[in-house]
């Protein structure tokens, strides 16, 4: 079973002309925006294989020397895949590390205990306990010094590299507010090793890389100032979630409120990232700034919905003028007017939009995004948590029912750590209350239980973890709430399917891998229901993965259809959704499905219905917007998006892309 099928989503197809120039002169070109050196591969595979070549490279040529080679090391989840080709070459290659010092490049603070997991215990598992460096050169920071000695201890910390020669390597991720090590936004350039607040973001993240839920409020991490003494550093980012940031730290000026822009300044920093992470840099973007296109349709759409923003000019009143003065005069020269361009590009947008998401019966579907026929459809929508199907298309799922499709809503996970302990102890005054007013106090198990579970949250720590009735009972609030929503939007509740994938049910933030298991259960869904549509999240940027995890497991199984030449499959398509943490972009935008007023009133009560999921949700990640202010916001930006280009006005509208089997 392929299981990592999302990865492989590639929306747009990016000319490597692009990203691999020829040669110096060309690069020059294409970089022209760009302050740090940055290096765009097509896979993750690629560039680890080229940055641990590098690395080899360097150990290996101070090994001849004689000399240590001295390396800092993070340990964001962007590292795992270079420390594990960093193990393979050892174990495949011979590559030996014994000459090799580390300096672990931060630490928690403060660690509860010596077993308390760590950077450094993390580092240990990811790669120095299965290469044959020598102990007494690994060094990490303390995270259980007093803290009256945290100064003097830096200090130290800092004199030990210098011992050594000091850095000739650093690796590093970068964090999602552009911190490098643990320096956050407001850290200065002259900044050493020192004690540093974690502010919220780093905290959810670093708990994702790290395994644990509660992490200590701070940091002893090295500074900007040794970071940026050592005689190379390493910045590394996979995957669309670092895009944005990528951008503002190679592209923006160097700034405190922005750590990893500080490389720029730096003599010998390399970014080395993907495709997916290089999507916002303006040689993928907008390669029409630097360079010669090679013109496909989403790269004109895209040119013509940017050029549009830049000017504040609707798609039908763009002028020659306007491209010749904004660096498009190719497509002039492509199509002979801008009249034409404007033609093509405003009817393959208005093309988009459909009132009918199913598909409109008994009318031409020519250049409708789905097909009239069948009809009615049977329709599955597959929700990550028991609330996305109403967060990211409550609309068109509302719209699917009324238009008379069977629609079937599968709620893939649980969610219930995504329950607050409050949720639980009303639930339990409402179940004791009615054991004593309608079964006369007799019931012994429900007093027991709710004796010891109100017991337990109330002595519970930050870092225990529920027990397992705790965690069905939050699993049974969300199954409710999904159940009452489900109901408001008319879908009968046989149709309404809770897969409890395994993979989820670790009762921590952190998930088992994607298994058998989780495949075989949506395999028995689809093959059961024979869907003509699919809706499936393509929002990857859920800090906690959980979404990625899930679309995994719905694209696995389709793979397998296909690889057994399921009929079913031949007149099925699959719609990717987003909202709860992002937006389609325009230019890949395949169906846009608009909300009236009413509408967009009835999807809010729809998310509304999930009551545990408002003001004490705990995971909003850093948007300090509800969900249901995220999706409006977002629906109603995509409607004001398309009016400003001249089409059709509406409140709101819903966004899909199309996922074409692999």
């Amino acid at each position: 079973m392929r299981t990592d099928l999302s990865s492989q989503i590639s929306l747009n197809r990016v000319s490597p002309k692009y990203y691999k120039p020829e040669n110096a002169v060309e690069r020059s070109v294409l970089t022209r925006y760009e302050k740090i050196p940055t290096y765009i591969y097509e896979t993750i595979e690629e560039g680890v294989k080229a940055i641990a070549t590098e690395v080899i490279n360097k150990i290996q040529e101070r090994q001849r020397d004689g000399k240590f080679c001295v390396i800092a090391a993070g340990t964001g989840s962007s590292l795992r895949p270079l420390y594990a080709e960093l193990v393979r070459r050892h174990r495949n290659e011979s590559v030996s590390f014994r000459n090799v010092v580390i300096f672990n490049l931060y630490e928690y603070y403060p660690l509860p205990s010596k077993d308390s997991r760590s950077s450094y215990q993390q580092l240990c598992e990811l790669f120095l306990d299965q290469v044959d460096i020598d102990k007494h050169n690994i060094f990490t920071i303390d995270g259980m010094i007093p803290q009256e000695s945290v100064i003097d201890y830096c200090r130290l910390y800092e004199q030990r590299i210098q011992t050594f020669g000091g850095l000739d390597i650093v690796l590093m991720g970068i964090g999602r507010e552009g911190n490098i090590g643990m320096n956050e936004p407001g850290s200065t350039l002259s900044s050493n090793t020192r004690l540093i607040l974690i502010d919220a973001t780093s905290r959810t993240e670093a708990s994702n890389n790290l395994g644990i839920d509660n992490l200590p409020p701070c940091s002893i991490t090295m500074g900007v100032s040794t970071i940026m003494s050592a005689r190379k550093a390493y910045l590394l980012a996979w995957g669309e979630t670092k895009a944005d940031i990528i951008r503002k730290a190679v592209e923006e000026k160097d700034s405190d409120s922005l750590p990893a822009s500080y490389l720029q300044v730096h003599n010998n920093a390399s970014v080395y990232i993907d495709l997916p992470a290089a999507a916002h840099l303006t040689r993928i973007q907008r390669p029409w700034l630097v360079t010669n296109c090679e013109w496909n349709d989403k790269l004109i759409r895209s040119a013509i919905v940017w050029l549009c923003q830049l000017i504040d000019k609707p798609i039908l009143k763009l002028t020659n003028k306007d491209y010749n003065e904004n660096g498009l005069s190719e497509l002039l020269a492509l199509y002979g007017s801008a009249y034409n361009v404007n033609i093509k590009i405003f009817n393959d947008l208005q093309h988009t939009i459909t009132g009918w998401p199913g598909g409109k019966p008994n009318a031409d579907d020519t250049y409708r995004p789905e097909r009239a026929k069948p009809f009615p459809k049977r329709v599955i929508v597959f929700s990550p948590h028991p609330d996305d199907d109403v967060i990211s298309m409550g609309g068109t799922l509302r719209r699917l029912v009324q238009q008379g499709h069977e629609v079937h809503v599968a709620y893939e996970t649980s969610g219930n750590i995504a329950v607050g302990d409050e949720e639980v102890v009303r639930f339990l005054h409402f179940i004791n209350g009615f054991n004593q007013l309608f079964d006369g106090d007799s019931n012994e198990t429900i007093k027991k239980m709710y004796k010891n579970i109100r017991k337990f949250i109330a002595e519970k720590k930050e870092t225990t973890l529920d027990t397992r009735d705790i965690l069905t009972i939050k699993g049974l609030i969300r199954r409710g709430e999904a159940r009452t929503a489900c109901t408001y939007n008319q879908i009968p509740l046989h149709r309404v399917h809770f897969l409890d994938l395994p993979f989820y049910e670790t009762g921590k933030i952190v998930k088992n891998p994607i298994g058998e298991t989780d495949i075989e259960i949506v395999l028995k869904l689809i093959r059961t229901v024979k869907p003509h549509q699919i809706f499936v999240a393509g929002d990857l940027a859920d800090p906690h993965g959980t979404h990625k995890v899930c679309t995994d497991a719905v694209l696995a199984a389709i793979d397998v259809e296909k690889e057994n030449k399921a009929e079913w499959l031949k007149d099925c398509r699959i719609w990717m959704y987003r909202g709860a943490w992002a937006e389609w972009e325009i230019e890949n935008i395949e169906m846009a499905v608009p909300l009236s007023p009413e509408e967009l009133r009835a999807k809010r009560n729809s998310i509304l219905k999930h009551q545990s999921q408002m003001e004490s949700a705990p995971f909003l990640g850093n948007d300090e917007r509800l969900f249901w202010q995220r999706s409006e916001d977002r629906n109603r930006g995509t409607a004001n998006l398309y009016d400003k280009l001249g089409l059709a006005c509406y409140e709101a509208m819903e966004a899909f892309v199309e996922y074409i089997p692999l």
